[in-house]
């Protein structure tokens, strides 16, 4: 049952709690929503602490998004590859506790301020800010997959696609996956 609740044990209190202070920390940056800071969390995780493999990180965001559910389940993913339920609950409440404090706060701020030049211009520039922090983490995604040559082609499709149709992500998904079990990414 120790097992389940606190999955390999490679993390010691310490260690949790700095997890713990890091994913508020990067809850609070978290502009466009969790998956924005997946760069940071693999620079942090992989990088710096060494706490997971590129390959572990890598994987764990493609399962959670390949799973329906929140955009946010690949922290829980994450957390459950560290410490097991005791890292998803650490990785999950450091993600989730400040974000959703900062825009409760926010928006009934916003709502009854909603005229002022100050919230219009806020909200017309985190528009870019999103797309670059979108940028940045499929930047990390593709890494493994640098040192093929369809890789920057199935990139440009992807973010063509987004960009000018309104069907669903799922099709670009498909195609990648597609490509993937037909063995052209070898």
């Amino acid at each position: 049952m120790s097992a389940v609740l606190f999955g390999s044990g490679q993390l010691d209190a310490a260690a949790l709690w700095a997890l713990f202070l890091h994913f508020m920390l990067l809850s609070v940056l978290a502009v466009g929503g969790a998956i924005t800071t997946t760069p940071e969390m693999s620079r942090w995780l992989v990088g710096e602490r060494g706490w997971l493999s590129d390959a572990q990180f890598t994987t764990s965001v493609a399962l959670a998004q390949a799973a329906p559910g929140p955009n946010v389940l690949f922290v829980a993913v994450i957390g459950w590859n560290l410490a097991g339920l005791l890292g998803v609950a650490v990785t999950m409440v450091g993600s989730l506790l400040p974000s959703t404090v900062l825009a409760l706060l926010a928006s009934r701020w916003g709502t009854q301020h909603r005229q002022r030049r100050v919230v219009r211009a806020f909200k017309a520039g985190m528009a870019p800010l999103t797309i670059g922090f979108l940028l940045a983490t499929g930047w990390v995604l593709a890494d493994p997959l640098r040192g093929y040559a369809a890789t920057p082609v199935l990139v440009a499709i992807a973010a063509a696609f987004m960009l000018w149709t309104r069907a669903s992500p799922l099709w670009p998904i498909l195609l990648g996956a597609v490509v993937g079990a037909a063995g052209w990414m070898e």
